[in-house]
């Protein structure tokens, strides 16, 4: 992952990138997988392209690092998305651009979170992340989920697939867990700073690499 630095701060057509480990189940999590990482990549031409061939060539990874995962014969899940709602910063910087508060948008969506942990409420957060973690995979509608992190127990996210809008607002509203802590969050200013984005799925392309025998 540290040589990946390379080709993507030289690539002209991103903006912004992240690369992060992964938590073990699927949200926030002290136990890395060791076995998972997480690339975030912001490309500067927005596009509502939604054909196949032509998105992936305008979306395309810098070739070192396409080679690489197919030299080392890594699974992989790309995930191509479009920025439709949301609010905050991730290092000070509005990396999706100027986005709405929300949108008319219902179908399938991607859901971004990100905290930058005050260092003196650690111990306040990471004793309700295994409640909320067992709650959303119970949720109604939902898909998928991994935890991500730039830097272990203070800089973490969660990307996760829903059905819906609903869906997730029923699971970020309404579940006893979650709720709690949304409270809790504003009024003992857990977070240094945060981001939740919203994400129209354009393209899913899974790369799953044959054991050998």
């Amino acid at each position: 992952m540290v040589l990946f630095r390379i080709p993507l701060s030289f690539n002209k057509n991103i903006s912004f990138y992240k690369l992060m480990g992964c938590g073990r189940n699927g949200t926030f999590d002290t136990h890395p997988d060791w076995n998972q990482w997480a690339m975030l990549t912001v490309f500067n031409k927005a596009t509502t392209n939604t054909e196949e061939t032509a998105l992936l060539k305008e979306v395309k990874l810098p070739l070192f690092i396409r080679h690489y995962l197919k030299l080392f014969r890594c699974n992989s899940t790309e995930y191509i998305l479009l920025p439709i709602e949301g609010h905050g910063t991730w290092d000070k910087k509005n990396c999706f651009g100027t986005l709405p508060a929300t949108s008319n948008y219902d179908g399938n969506i991607a859901i971004l979170t990100r905290a930058t942990i005050r260092t003196n409420k650690l111990i306040r957060f990471w004793s309700h992340v295994h409640n909320i973690a067992e709650e959303m995979k119970q949720a109604e509608g939902f898909i998928c989920s991994v935890g991500i992190g730039e830097l272990p127990f203070i800089k973490n996210g969660t990307f996760s697939i829903w059905e819906n809008k609903t869906a997730v607002k029923n699971f970020a509203y309404t579940m006893k867990n979650h709720k709690e802590v949304v409270v809790k969050t504003r009024k003992e200013n857990w977070y240094k700073e945060e981001m939740f984005v919203r994400f129209r799925p354009l393209f899913i392309k899974s790369s799953q690499v044959p054991k050998k025998a």
